[in-house]
């Protein structure tokens, strides 16, 4: 079939990909230009792993990848430990896969390594989407049109695709705005566990510290949050005051404040959220990624299931014809709505792990194995 996708982000990559491999012909757009190197984090737990090596990228993935050797929680004062979960390899027997933690950009490199040639339309941004009697039609913002048997929505939180479903709503402000950091491991000599996933939980869910490794270990990367009562700036994401931030956790433990001290600069964004929708699709168009579920990133599960999304969206469409599209979006929204509605809710609680090992039910799932409605 002639599929669209909203979106070249690690969801619409990741869907490409994957129908390509089924034969269909598809087309990417993203609004950007090309792909920087910007931003800094991805952390892909074995279960996103897992989805990604089915679409063969998991070597290239290994190359630059750090591999956290555990995932560790401590107090904020005493820094005791509250809960250790073996990674690394012990995942990989586990799960099937281990949890890597890598630069956003090589995690795009790899995905756009994987398409075919000219896949993504870039400076190409879809402003709204229609249904039509033989499928879809995407309209762009240079008013061409793209008719396509199918139209996924991979166009993040402020996805116009859609918009264009279920009409205009806004995401909620949480109330708290996210710090994100990067220093050369050298910095941070002396402090414990830099080639784990830590997570220093505050008094209060409005502070936290996590940090685990990039880069194959030579970088360290730091994530924190503070309250705020509203959020009125313009762009989402702005250059921090790492002075402030430091003030902030001054009451932390030694080894918590050490990772700020590490940090020289700093960015900073709001963090919002949707409430778990009932449906993603109408007709031959379907939501998948952040414009379906977007969430805090408490649980570090939004690239996670995006990638989860785009293995079981593109396994429900394998067979599909223009006449069938309807029924297989169906089963796809059937088979991940109540799991992304679950992690989307745990992670606005931000009590995952706190205590326990309770992992299984995150890391263990098979994208590539989980049932499907018959058709």
């Amino acid at each position: 079939m002639k599929i669209g996708i909203a979106g070249g982000g690690i969801g619409g990559m990741a869907t490409a990909i994957a129908l390509q491999k089924q034969g269909h012909d598809v087309t990417i757009f993203e609004r950007a230009r090309a792909f920087g190197r910007i931003g800094a984090d991805v952390n892909l737990t074995p279960n996103a792993v897992h989805a990604l090596d089915g679409l063969g990228i998991g070597d290239l993935l290994r190359k630059t990848a750090a591999r956290p050797e555990y995932r560790i929680s401590r107090t904020w004062d005493t820094g005791e430990e509250t809960s250790r979960l073996p990674m690394s390899t012990a995942a990989e027997e586990r799960y099937g896969a281990p949890q890597l933690t890598i630069h956003r950009a090589d995690l795009l490199a790899a995905l756009e390594n994987a398409l075919a040639p000219d896949t993504i339309r870039f400076a190409a941004q879809v402003q709204s989407a229609e249904e039509t009697e033989t499928g879809a039609t995407a309209l762009l913002a240079d008013g061409t049109r793209f008719d396509c048997d199918v139209l996924i929505g991979a166009d993040g939180i402020h996805s116009a695709v859609r918009h264009s479903l279920f009409g205009e709503d806004h995401p909620r402000f949480t109330g708290l705005v996210s710090y994100r950091a990067v220093f050369p491991r050298e910095r941070g000599e002396g402090i414990p566990n830099l080639d784990s996933f830590t997570k220093w939980w505050g008094p209060k869910p409005d502070r936290q510290i996590v940090t685990f490794p990039l880069n194959r270990g030579t970088e360290i990367f730091v994530f924190a949050t503070t309250p705020q009562d509203d959020w009125t700036e313009e762009g989402w994401t702005l250059p921090g005051d790492i002075q402030a931030l430091r003030d902030a956790y001054a009451d932390f433990h030694p080894e918590a404040r050490a990772l700020l001290d590490a940090c020289e600069t700093v960015t900073r964004s709001a963090l919002h959220v949707r409430e778990p929708m009932q449906h993603w699709s109408r007709g031959a168009i379907t939501l998948l990624g952040d414009a379906a579920h977007p969430m805090v990133p408490f649980m570090a599960q939004g690239a996670c299931m995006a990638s989860e999304d785009a293995v079981v969206l593109a396994r429900a469409l394998d067979g599909a014809t223009p006449a069938s599209v309807s029924g297989a979006l169906k089963r796809y929204e059937e088979a991940r709505i109540p799991r992304t509605a679950k992690v989307q809710q745990g992670s606005l609680a931000n009590d995952w792990l706190k205590q326990g090992t309770n992992a299984d039910w995150v890391y263990g799932y098979d994208a590539w194995a989980v049932e499907l409605a018959s058709g």
